[in-house]
């Protein structure tokens, strides 16, 4: 049962730490270039 339980959560912040690099790719943020896509030549795309 508690094996169900911890996976469970690691399912949870899995899912929510995607979500938001989801939403900071689309925001025009991402970790290859230093939340500056502007300047990398635009491989953040």
């Amino acid at each position: 049962m508690g094996t169900v339980v911890v996976g469970g959560i690691s399912v949870v912040i899995v899912a929510a730490i995607l979500r938001s690099m989801h939403k900071d790719k689309k925001a025009g943020k991402s970790l290859q270039c230093g939340g500056n896509c502007k300047n990398c030549g635009h491989h953040c795309g």
